[in-house]
């Protein structure tokens, strides 16, 4: 049985959320990160992933399977058991995310400020009211 997941394991500032790099949509690179250390079922993704209602982590997951990246594998028991895991596939983009990561905290002020600017109107960026 693989350790509970730390409801942490996401900061709300965390440099994930903050990357202009993407993994599938917006919480598909957390829920691969969850599954990292074997498979989970569907209210212990819900932890970490705290601010994803149920509607929007089922359909993540269903594309992530779509897309080949996780299994997901129900038990025929008393009560119905699922549990998602990734594939061979989604764990090669391990690798990948933990460089985009890197790159996200090495650049989180430059990010920041960016962002920041965008968001201000004198900055010349960002939208016109």
């Amino acid at each position: 049985m693989n350790e509970p997941l730390a409801p942490d394991m996401f900061d709300e500032l965390c440099p994930s959320a903050l990357s202009p790099i993407r993994f599938g949509d917006k919480w598909a690179g957390m829920i691969i990160r969850c599954l990292e250390h074997g498979p989970r079922r569907f209210s212990e993704l819900r932890i970490p992933l705290r601010g994803i209602t149920a509607k929007v982590l089922t359909q993540s997951l269903r594309g992530l399977e779509r897309d080949g990246l996780i299994s997901r594998t129900a038990y025929d028991e008393a009560v119905q058991r699922v549990e998602y895991e990734l594939t061979p596939l989604g764990r090669s983009l391990l690798g990948p995310m933990a460089v985009a990561c890197a790159w996200a905290e090495r650049h989180w002020e430059e990010l920041l400020d960016a962002r920041e600017a965008y968001e201000t109107p004198a900055s010349g960026f960002g939208r016109a009211g």
